[in-house]
């Protein structure tokens, strides 16, 4: 059966930056959970970072942007996280490599996850096109990533 990579709280792991998670239960998520293996991780907590924590984002820039060191991740607190995103973006890409993944779900809008959305980096909840730091890297190296939103897409990409 392949392995898909997933994050955590999709599957319902309260380790979201407040404690909560995005857990799914649709029927396209069903049916997904029939063709594949998951593997879990948050990239977040995996580089070093606690649950709860302080709200994080993308200043200036996505993810890639962060990969190659050209911008930062800050709290709400103004503390640089920066080196705790990129070692969990690592970790994801080190558990795809191990396991032989070739595709992801992700939570979108996230600072690490966000596949095709992310916050402006301005504290005031207004999203913009973009991607977080694990989906960057990932996908530098290959690895399909979609939001928990384009389930449907993973699906046709799995059969495929």
């Amino acid at each position: 059966m392949e392995k898909v990579l997933i994050s955590a709280c999709l599957l319902g792991q309260n380790v979201r930056y407040d404690g909560n998670n995005l857990g799914l239960d649709s029927l396209s998520f069903q049916r997904l959970s029939e063709l594949v293996e998951f593997v879990a991780i948050c990239p977040e907590v995996s580089g070093g970072l606690p649950t709860p924590r302080t709200p994080a984002e993308i200043i200036q820039g996505v993810g890639l942007d962060v990969i190659e060191q050209r911008i930062q991740v800050i709290t709400q607190t103004g503390e640089d996280v920066t080196d705790a995103f990129i070692l969990g973006a690592q970790n994801a890409l080190d558990l795809c490599k191990r396991n032989n993944i070739r595709a992801a779900v992700l939570t979108d809008s996230s600072p690490s996850c966000g596949s095709s959305k992310i916050y402006n980096g301005e504290f005031d909840g207004k999203k913009v096109a973009g991607h977080g730091v694990t989906t960057a890297l990932l996908r530098q190296h290959g690895i399909a990533v979609f939001s928990q939103f384009e389930l449907e897409n993973i699906i046709e990409f799995v059969n495929s």
